[in-house]
C-alpha cells in the first residue's frame, strides 16, 4: 500500500491492481481495513480506527483511491462524487487502435449480477443508464496504444464496456475481451490522477499516481510527447 496524499480529513492511496477496497463476498481482507491498520500504527491510536470509503474501483484495476479519515469527510466527500465535482483520469492500454485519436463515446449500460457483467448498448433500453467518456490516445507503441480517458459518468466497469463496445478491451480484461490474462492477473487501467476542491480546506486537490512499475506502462509513458498535457 502507497499513500500519496494525507490531511486530517483525507487520505489518497495508490491501490495495486488485486486489492479489494472493500469487503466482498471473498473475505479478503480490504484495502480500507488495511488503512486503519496503517493509520493506528503510525499515529499509535488506542481503539477504533476512522476509515470511511469515499469511492470504489475495480478489483484488477490499479491506482487512486481516497479514503476519508474523519465523519466529516466521508460526508463531503460523498457529496463531492454525488455532484460529479471530483474530475477522475484514467489511463489505459489497448491492442486494438481506437476508430478515433479522440472521441466523446456514448452508450447505455445495463448490468447482469449472475456473470457480473456489463453490457453497452448504442440505443437506450430498459434498466440501461446513459454512460458517457471522453478519450484521446496519448501514446503509440509498436503493438500497444496508452489511451487518457476521462469519466463523464459513473457506472460500474463503464470503461471496460465502453472501450469494449469500440473493439479496443483493455490488455488483460478477458472479461471483456481481451486475447489473454496479465502475469499479475490484473488489468492494464489506471485511475492515474484526481482532482477536487477540498471539502473542508476548500484547497484544490491535484493528485497523479506513479506510472506502475511495468516494462510495458514505462515504455508508452516514455513515449507520451512532450506537449501532451498529462
Amino acid at each position: 500500500m502507497e499513500v500519496v496524499y494525507e490531511d486530517n480529513h483525507i487520505i489518497i492511496v495508490n491501490k495495486a491492481a488485486g486489492e479489494i477496497v472493500q469487503g466482498d463476498k471473498t473475505g479478503d481482507t480490504p484495502l480500507c481495513e488495511t488503512l486503519k491498520q496503517w493509520i493506528k500504527e503510525k499515529y499509535a491510536k488506542p481503539g477504533n480506527v476512522f476509515c470511511g470509503v469515499t469511492h470504489r474501483i475495480d478489483r484488477p484495476v490499479c491506482g487512486l483511491v481516497v479514503f476519508a479519515r474523519t465523519s466529516k469527510g466521508l460526508s463531503r466527500m460523498n457529496e463531492l462524487f454525488r455532484l460529479g465535482e471530483v474530475k477522475k483520469t484514467y489511463w489505459a492500454i489497448v491492442k486494438n487502435t481506437p476508430p478515433r485519436e479522440e472521441d466523446t463515446l456514448t452508450h447505455y449500460i445495463y448490468s447482469v449480477e449472475r456473470n457480473n457483467k456489463s453490457y453497452a448498448s448504442a440505443t437506450p433500453r430498459k434498466g440501461a443508464l446513459k454512460s458517457m467518456l471522453h478519450y484521446r490516445i496519448i501514446a503509440h507503441g509498436d503493438r500497444y496504444h496508452l489511451l487518457e480517458i476521462n469519466l463523464l459518468t459513473g457506472r460500474k466497469h463503464q470503461i471496460r464496456v465502453q472501450l469494449a463496445a469500440i473493439g479496443c478491451p483493455i490488455k488483460g480484461d478477458l472479461k471483456y475481451g481481451a486475447e489473454r490474462s496479465n502475469p499479475d492477473g490484473g488489468i492494464s487501467l489506471q485511475s492515474h490522477r484526481i482532482e477536487f476542491i477540498h471539502p473542508v480546506s476548500g484547497k484544490p486537490i491535484d493528485v497523479t499516481a506513479p506510472v506502475p512499475n511495468d516494462n510495458l506502462w514505462q515504455a508508452l509513458a516514455a513515449a507520451i510527447p512532450s506537449s501532451s498535457e498529462l
